[in-house]
């Protein structure tokens, strides 16, 4: 049997890898799990009785883009955010952001551009963005995000004869794992960049909500600020994170009316709309603040933890937003399995998030840490960590 090269080339996911790693030793210790970014804070409690409510509309084919009503409240709670004011069309439910940071490379981007197309990608990067760039056959450039670019990729580095084949370029802002936010200076020149050599912009924002102190910009209004073409940026955000509901399964994409309308049209014959329940809660979800806040406030705590921790740990980085740390290790597999040899610690080596380019791996001398459990578990295992590898 004959099967596509397209995917050969990838390395095996993160989280196999991790267990490969670490599951053939016995832990140190009670487990403290601080791999996955799975949110674990209460998630508003209407969402069970909205979808207890509605339970009958499992009987129904879900509409394909969204409801009409949850587009409205996407619609406001952008309008509310960033001052950007869209029109429904602009916009469709996801069936989580992975889908959508997926699916968006293959309906928008080009078969060829100059040759073959070219998909810019952060290094380190959520690994969904190079499949995206394989599914399509175009070349994935990675580039490094390290402390030396503020943790941000730096794309007017790229040479010309390649910038001249970018199609896409991806970009999360805050950024997973290390917590930057891209500034509105940043952006400017980003969006100069891609107007200048005509790619779009993929900015996955689904972190956006979490943040310390002042809410991060977003592509959508920066777009908007620049008077770039409308069908520049295309934005992806998630109930995930912001209301902790990984489960869920529901997001949005919105940008130009071209894009969305291509988007939605691959929808209609490969995706998964949201099921009617889902969408009900989810409009209700969009409508609510306070929950925001509050999940805000204790992701807060749990930052004044670490920085207390680990503020004589050199090269260490506060956050401006998201919920990892990026911790400057010697190695980080060897860190890692240490820690979960001696404390029953578990992190997520950076260079499984990766790629190693011309030998090397900008995760490497990293290791990624959730700070998504309650707040004494957080802290019970940070100890733990800072004991066993700085001490």
């Amino acid at each position: 049997m004959v099967f596509p090269e397209r995917f050969s080339q990838l390395p095996e996911y993160a989280f196999p890898r991790l267990r490969s790693l670490l599951d053939v030793h016995a832990p140190g210790g009670d487990s403290i799990a601080m791999t996955i970014g799975e949110p674990q804070h209460p998630f508003p409690e209407f969402v069970s009785e909205i979808i207890a409510e509605t339970t009958k509309e499992f009987g129904r084919y879900p509409p394909n883009d969204g409801a009409p009503e949850l587009l409205a409240a996407i619609q406001n709670w952008i309008a509310n955010r960033f001052s950007v004011s869209l029109e429904p069309e602009q916009i469709m439910a996801l069936n989580g952001t992975r889908e959508g940071l997926y699916n968006a490379a293959m309906a928008l981007c080009p078969e060829a551009k100059n040759g073959k197309p070219v998909v810019l990608i952060p290094n380190p990067f959520y690994q969904v963005y190079a499949v995206a760039a394989a599914a399509v056959g175009a070349e994935p450039v990675f580039v490094p995000a390290t402390a030396e670019t503020g943790f941000l990729p730096d794309y007017r580095s790229i040479p010309e004869d390649v910038l001249n084949r970018a199609a896409i370029a991806y970009i999360c802002s805050p950024t997973n794992p290390q917590g930057a936010v891209a500034s509105a200076d940043y952006w400017r020149d980003l969006l100069d960049l891609a107007e200048t050599y005509d790619f779009q912009i993929f900015a996955d924002e689904c972190y956006s909500e979490i943040y310390r102190d002042a809410p991060p910009v977003g592509g959508l209004e920066m777009a908007q600020s620049t008077d770039a073409d409308p069908e520049r940026v295309v934005v992806f955000h998630s109930l995930s994170k912001r209301s902790n509901l990984p489960g869920l399964r529901s997001g949005f994409v919105a940008g130009g009316k071209q894009s969305i309308a291509r988007i939605r049209r691959l929808r209609a014959y490969s995706g998964a709309p949201l099921p009617l329940p889902i969408q009900r809660a989810s409009t209700r979800v969009w409508q609510d603040e306070a929950h925001v806040e509050h999940n805000r406030a204790l992701y807060a705590e749990k930052f004044e933890i670490a920085d207390a921790l680990f503020k004589n740990v050199a090269g260490y980085k506060s956050p401006e937003a998201g919920f990892f740390l990026w911790l400057p290790v010697d190695d980080g597999e060897a860190a890692a399995l240490k820690l979960w040899r001696e404390t029953g610690v578990r992190v997520l080596p950076g260079a499984y998030l990766s790629r190693t380019i011309n030998g090397t791996n900008p995760g490497e001398g990293y290791i990624r840490v959730a700070l998504v459990a309650p707040k004494e578990e957080t802290e019970a295992g940070l100890i733990k960590l800072r004991d066993c590898l700085y001490n």
